[in-house]
């Protein structure tokens, strides 16, 4: 199992690598680049026409280490484990025609919000209810830490599933506001699940796991700061709908809260600042939300937020194994 994950691994970050070379001289002669928004920190505007859609790279890179490692696994399981790699895709492209939007039109905003959450939400119900027509997935929602499981009705199992994949793809696409921020704290929790599916004996979910570690190491050395190259929504929604996939084909849910908790944190600072905004008229908790522009406002550089950022999300990656690994 370590050599398949090792395999992985490596793979996709050749793989990924290889195709960034590539990538990056071609979106900048398609004129694909990064439209700033004027509401985010000022010194962000030398960022403009930074070109988007790197996701590509990472989604390049998992894949094929996916199909190539994970093919004799995926083949003993009837191919039900590449349901986490359709998902992840069809959340990639929702990403596409976002940035494509954007990149076109000159402008930051692509589909309109209610668009995005339709498609999000019928991608979200779609993966569900076939994961669980697989056999994949039960509606015994395991509680991480007490090693605890609680029956829920079909129904409510649904709704709180789908509340869940569409809360957490967001989370990570807000996450995706400074160089390689969204990649450093998801690496970890890549590892994690890797980690937790070689324990469970799941060993496709645990080369696709692997595999896109891989690809967003790779990625990194295109998009650490000064960026070459952003995911965009192509890689941020990718990078939602694998993390959420992975914990439901490992049937775990609830360890979306530990594992990402990051995520959580910069939701919960984005709603709070609008809320506050709103019932005050006008005043604000943080400087700028999301938090992450917080600390950038508060003098912090994007190597600090970097570092940080990664290793809180390290820390609780590890919390989250044992947390994960100790169920009957």
């Amino acid at each position: 199992m370590a050599l398949k994950l090792a395999a992985a691994f490596i793979m996709s970050l050749a793989v990924t690598s290889a195709v960034g070379v590539m990538l990056i001289p071609a979106l900048r002669r398609m004129n694909a680049g990064q439209t700033i928004r004027s509401d985010g920190p000022v010194w962000h505007s030398k960022k403009q026409g930074t070109p988007l859609m790197g996701g590509l790279m990472f989604i390049a890179g998992t894949a094929l280490a996916f199909l190539a490692v994970g093919y004799n696994d995926l083949r003993s399981g009837g191919f039900t484990q590449i349901l986490v790699l359709i998902f992840s895709v069809l959340y990639a492209l929702i990403g596409f025609f976002d940035d494509f939007k954007k990149a076109m039109h000159k402008q930051n905003m692509g589909l309109s919000a209610l668009q995005k959450f339709i498609f999000q939400l019928i991608a979200a119900c779609v993966f569900v209810i076939l994961m669980k027509l697989s056999g994949i997935l039960s509606t015994d929602l395991y509680i991480p830490f007490i090693n605890v499981t609680v029956h829920v009705p079909e129904p409510v199992y649904y709704v709180f599933a789908a509340f869940v994949i569409v809360g957490t793809v967001n989370a990570v696409n807000i996450t995706d506001g400074i160089d390689g921020l969204a990649s450093g704290v998801s690496i970890p929790i890549c590892v994690s699940f890797a980690a937790i599916a070689a324990a469970y004996g799941f060993a496709a979910q645990g080369v696709f796991a692997s595999a896109l570690a891989g690809g967003l190491v790779a990625f990194l050395f295109f998009n650490f700061h000064p960026a070459k190259i952003f995911m965009g929504d192509t890689g941020s929604l990718f990078l939602g709908g694998a993390i959420c996939a992975m914990a439901f084909a490992l049937d775990i849910p609830l360890i979306l809260v530990p594992i990402g908790v990051v995520f959580l944190i910069e939701t919960l600072s984005d709603i709070i600042q609008v809320t506050y905004f709103k019932l005050t008229h006008g005043k604000r908790v943080f400087k700028m939300a999301p938090l992450h522009h917080h600390f950038e406002m508060c003098g912090w550089s994007e190597y600090k937020l970097f570092a940080v950022y990664t290793a809180v999300s390290a820390a609780f990656a590890v919390i989250s194994f044992f947390g994960a690994n100790i169920r009957s």
